[in-house]
């Protein structure tokens, strides 16, 4: 017994001194094994950054250990920065805290490549860019075929483990205006991610997810928890999703799908639903404001949704695919804060579709809404497609309390109260262009309605509506509207406007307005305060005719009458890129007249005084080709023409990494828009205008607007200190394209005033830089302008006389090279007195006719071209004194800026040089 008792005893021994040095051998190799390969770990992940990353690394220090990420033996870098892939070669596309790599110890000692297997990334940020062309920054590993292996020094990435902890990652692409934060964003993947195909199993927790499409907000402030089972193809870069539950906050996601890179694009094939979800679930993933209603309210119901996207994404070919949305809510109960009506029995059947992502093949389907609250039910239907030609079929039913209604759903911060009554049904086609409307009849009666909101104090009262529409054939001959009456009280004043409308192909009207409007308050019971209109309208007005009356001048028949009194009313237009703002004004009703009196306004820094009369504004209001008639007389201070330059909007440019994911887009000037349906005379007046950075002083004349042109009749006006009077034509081509034509005639203008000020005349009058005296002009000039209303040079067509008076020219490098070739200093700075210069403008060339006049005994005889950029083909003859019998042929070609002289008769040189400017 004795002996057994001293061999455990000898045995347990044995097994602790053992299991000492086998710890104590385990520590030391722990220890010393990243002393022993620190320096080819290091040596072969550099070698290998450099022969298989495509961006610039950069990292602060690096440490290989056991004790990092126990038990693996990983090298980490501290501060770790990786630029992108070209164009995204500048900017940053991960940076670290740190990022450890772990090592196959076996291939560390064993073979003389080194297996990297895990990769861990710790405060990271990872800002993945697209551009609009579908260049991406993540383009960084270049593909093993790109750089041979050379024998004995090779590293290989056999990854088997991806974690990231408390990292965030921003995504955005600009191909598909898509961009995503995922924030506190925490992964752990496993897999053989050596094979060319292999599961990877992952799990997911995101601290906060948001997600923008074309820069409007979907998901904000999310958190995410899931596990997820993705079949990753290496060779043809295709990610199947086999098994992904995930958490939006409470509500359980179930997402499949399949994606693959193209060589242009990608295509996919996703599916995103919840089925048989709690309603309350739901409303938990939504934006953060509703989740705040939702503390409040008792919530219960059932939902299934189910959203699809599927097909080809390629910008280059237009090609993008098809997004579906199934929404269902069964059963559905909704009591906001303890009303005593809650919403009951509230369901919902909505789907919509929209093929290629087109916005105009929309299709939207409401199968079903209906709801009751105590007694009261709205129950409606509406199935539409199409944008450009419209299908509807729709139903409404409703006899509801509105009140309860508000109560029952915690509308936020709104009063809205009123016995809404409806019957009404619409089934056909919509499309003004071939004058079809749906079959429908439809009444909508709204008794002791009153709305108020957070943005004004006072509400708007007694509100009575009472509107039906009736058509029973489909098209606009039957169609039928009335409303009898519709009124309301705000501010103690009641507007109340009745209205009986027939036969929209040849409108029938008869319209009663009467009360006082405060545009101002009214826009903020419904507007976000800072976004101010100011003004009122006081109305009493009484219009019945038939549009065709209008039309055939049957004024006689219409019974128009009234006045309308508008006070600093704004208001904006396709045709005007700033708001015109209406100071004052006092409109007269007579038959087909709208006369003005006292009408004051301002656009920009322009203000406008004018009185005279509008005809047949009711046709041209409801008309789509009805023309506007009228004719006034203008007065102004200052117009800046500059101001009425169209503006459009260029593509975006590149959106910042942030929350809010934003994008900036450029404005680009366009040409002045005249509208085709004005036929509007003007006798103006105005003391000052800017135009392209010409004043023009004391301008008056006759203007007349006409199927889209502008002309302007003996208009005069003070420019440069001279009198100018000028008839011209101008109309809009396009928004970046106009033509114009006009006549000139400016009496003893300064020349270089008019070179110092003009910027047209610098360009097409080069050669006076150096000029000084008085000249005058009479000249006529047609072609076409641009979108920043400059003329394009190559379509000007004109010709004219410059008279000059007295003119001297100093330091004119032609002149100066005429009289150093040809030994006469005196021709170096000629002046010029009474001397007609007849000109042409065709093909960006400008043809002077030949010209003679005197000059310190000399008499210079000049012709020739020079074209608008500069280039010179003048033919001169130089008659020396004392009569000019004799004289020296001289040819000037080159630009203004370096003349070229040629002595003698060259009159084949002179051909040469003009086919060459041509």
């Amino acid at each position: 017994m004795a002996i057994a008792k001293s061999n455990n005893k000898s045995i347990f021994i044995k097994i602790i001194k053992y299991t000492g040095v086998f710890l104590a051998v385990l520590l030391s190799l722990l220890f010393l094994t990243p002393i022993l390969f620190a320096d080819k770990i290091k040596v072969e992940i550099k070698k290998y950054a450099n022969t298989k990353l495509n961006g610039e690394l950069n990292y602060t220090n690096a440490n290989v250990s056991f004790f990092h990420h126990f038990p693996s033996l990983t090298l980490t870098l501290d501060d770790f920065d990786l630029k992108g892939a070209a164009p995204f070669q500048k900017e940053k596309f991960i940076t670290a805290k740190e990022v450890s790599f772990g090592i196959n110890v076996r291939s560390l000692v064993f073979s003389k490549s080194i297996n990297i297997d895990q990769i861990y990334l710790e405060n990271a940020n990872i800002n993945v860019k697209v551009n609009k062309e579908g260049l991406a920054n993540y383009n960084v590993y270049i593909a093993s075929k790109e750089v041979p292996k050379k024998e004995g020094e090779s590293t290989a990435l056999r990854l088997e483990k991806i974690e990231i902890k408390n990292s965030q990652i921003r995504y955005d692409d600009q191909s598909t205006a898509i961009h995503f934060d995922l924030l506190g964003f925490n992964y752990l993947g496993k897999g053989d991610l050596s094979q060319n195909v292999f599961d990877l199993s992952s799990n997911v927790k995101i601290a906060t997810l948001n997600m923008f499409y074309q820069n409007e907000p979907y998901l904000m402030n999310k958190k995410v928890n899931g596990d997820l089972i993705t079949k990753v193809n290496v060779n043809s870069l295709s990610f199947i999703f086999e098994q992904n539950d995930l958490k939006i906050n409470k509500l359980p996601v179930d997402f499949k799908g399949k994606f693959d890179f193209l060589k242009d694009g990608y295509s996919m094939d996703f599916t995103v639903k919840s089925i048989d979800s709690d309603l309350y679930d739901l409303i938990t993933a939504f934006p953060p404001k509703y989740i705040t209603w939702l503390n409040k309210t008792d919530l219960k119901g059932k939902t299934d949704v189910i959203l699809t996207l599927k097909g080809t994404y390629n910008a280059s070919q237009n090609q993008a695919p098809d997004l579906n949305l199934d929404f269902k809510i069964r059963d559905g109960f909704v009591n906001y804060n303890k009303s005593k009506f809650p919403v009951e029995h509230l369901n919902f059947d909505f789907s919509t579709k929209v093929p290629a992502l087109n916005p105009e093949q929309l299709i939207v389907d409401l199968k079903n809404i209906s709801l009751n609250v105590q007694k009261g039910y709205l129950k409606a239907k509406l199935y539409t497609t199409r944008i450009n030609n419209i299908t509807v079929d729709g139903s409404l039913k409703a006899a509801i309390d509105l009140e309860k209604l508000n109560q029952a759903l915690g509308i936020p911060d709104i009063t809205l109260k009123g016995i809404l009554e409806g019957n009404s049904t619409i089934k056909g086609i919509y499309n003004p262009k071939t004058k079809k409307f749906p079959v429908a009849n439809a009444t909508i009666n709204l008794k002791n309605g009153y709305l108020k909101t957070p943005y004004y104090p006072n509400p708007i009262t007694d509100i009575t509506v009472l509107a039906t529409v009736n058509n029973q054939k489909g098209d606009f001959n039957d169609l039928k509207v009335t409303l009898k009456p519709t009124q309301f009280t705000f501010e103690g004043k009641p507007f109340t406007i009745e209205a009986d409308l027939n036969n929209f192909n040849d409108l029938t009207y008869d319209i009663k307005a009467k009360g006082t409007l405060n545009i101002s308050k009214i826009y903020h019971v419904f507007s976000q305060k800072g976004l101010d209109v100011d003004g009122f309208i006081k109305a009493d007005l009484a219009l019945k005719g038939k549009q065709s009356d209008a039309e055939k001048g049957n004024y006689t028949k219409l019974d128009n009458k009234g006045t309308l009194e508008v006070q600093n009313i704004v208001l904006k237009t396709q045709y005007l890129p700033k708001k015109l703002l209406i100071k004052e004004g006092i409109f007269t009703f007579k038959q087909d007249k709208m006369a003005f009196n006292t009408f004051l306004a301002t656009y920009g820094e322009s203000d406008f005084k004018m009185n005279g009369y509008l005809q047949n504004v009711f046709n041209f209001m409801s008309a789509r080709n009805g023309v506007l008639r009228g004719a006034f007389t203008l007065q102004s201070k200052y117009i800046n023409t500059d101001e009425f330059l169209s503006v459009s909007q260029a593509t975006p440019t590149d959106s910042k990494t942030t929350t809010t994911a934003p994008s900036s887009a450029k404005q680009t000037t366009g040409v002045i828009l005249i509208p085709p349906t004005f036929n509007l005379q003007f006798q103006a007046y105005a003391q000052k205008i800017n135009f392209q950075g010409i004043a023009l002083q004391n301008a008056n004349g006759a203007l007349k607007i006409k199927d889209g042109k502008l002309k302007m009749q003996n208009t005069n006006f003070n420019l440069i200190g001279c009198q100018v009077t000028m008839n011209a034509s101008y109309q809009s081509i396009t928004p970046q394209k106009a033509q114009f034509e006009y006549a000139i005639k400016a009496n003893d203008f300064d020349i270089k005033r008019a070179y110092n000020e003009i910027k047209m005349f610098r360009k097409m009058a080069s050669a006076a830089e150096k000029a000084q005296g008085t000249v005058s002009l009479d000249y006529t000039l047609k072609g076409k302008l641009n979108a920043d209303m400059a003329p394009i040079y190559p379509s000007l067509i004109g010709n004219g006389v410059l008279s000059v008076k007295d003119i001297k020219i100093h330091g004119m490098k032609m002149f100066n090279a005429v009289g150093k070739k040809t030994n006469h200093d005196a021709i170096k700075n000629p002046e010029l007195s009474k001397v007609a210069i007849k000109s042409s403008i065709k093909n960006n060339i400008i043809t002077i006719e030949r010209f003679k006049f005197k000059f310190a005994g000399f008499r210079p005889r000049i012709e020739g071209t020079t074209s608008l950029d500069g280039r010179l083909n003048i033919k001169m003859r130089l008659g020396l004194p004392p009569l000019g019998i004799l004289g020296i042929p001289i040819l000037v070609t080159g630009n203004k800026d370096n003349p070229k002289i040629k002595i003698g008769r060259h009159s084949e040189d002179l051909e040469e040089t003009k086919d060459s400017i041509n």
